[in-house]
């Protein structure tokens, strides 16, 4: 009987672990799949894949010393960097924009949003997303499915 609820607590240990790796593979998903909508809708719009394109990138961060820590990468990396302080009845303290002309593709987006992830969490925030002139974000609103 022992033998058998030690067995029954390792299946329902494997099988909660495996809700966990799959909840996690969907949240990045969604997050490319974002990056890939962009591109596509970029180009659908007439956007040059081989041009360069001022991008810009969005951070929350908390404070004004997180901000210039991030600030201080980004710029090591080429971008052109400048935050402001923001209300607090937004949630956030702090708004970093940081802009880059380069060319976008899919992979290089993504790429852009996994560091980027990474480096707002490390300073304690949330990376926003990207954006480029000509881009109509609207018409990238997630839709509901039928039922």
């Amino acid at each position: 009987m022992q033998t058998m609820t030690i067995l029954l607590v390792l299946a329902a240990l494997v099988a909660a672990f495996r809700v966990y790796l799959a909840i996690k593979s969907m949240r990045k998903g969604a997050a490319d799949d974002w990056d890939e909508r962009l591109v596509k809708n970029l180009r659908a719009q007439g956007g040059n894949p081989f041009a360069n394109h001022d991008v810009d990138f969005f951070f929350d961060l908390p404070s004004e010393a997180a901000c210039e820590a991030a600030a201080t990468q980004l710029r090591e990396q080429g971008f052109e960097v400048d935050y402001k302080a923001q209300d607090p009845a937004l949630g956030t303290s702090f708004s970093l924009h940081a802009m880059k002309s380069i060319r976008i593709s899919v992979p290089d987006m993504q790429g852009h949003t996994q560091a980027f992830r990474a480096l707002a969490t490390q300073h304690g925030g949330r990376y926003d997303g990207w954006a480029t002139a000509g881009m109509n974000r609207e018409t990238l609103k997630p839709t509901t499915p039928s039922r």
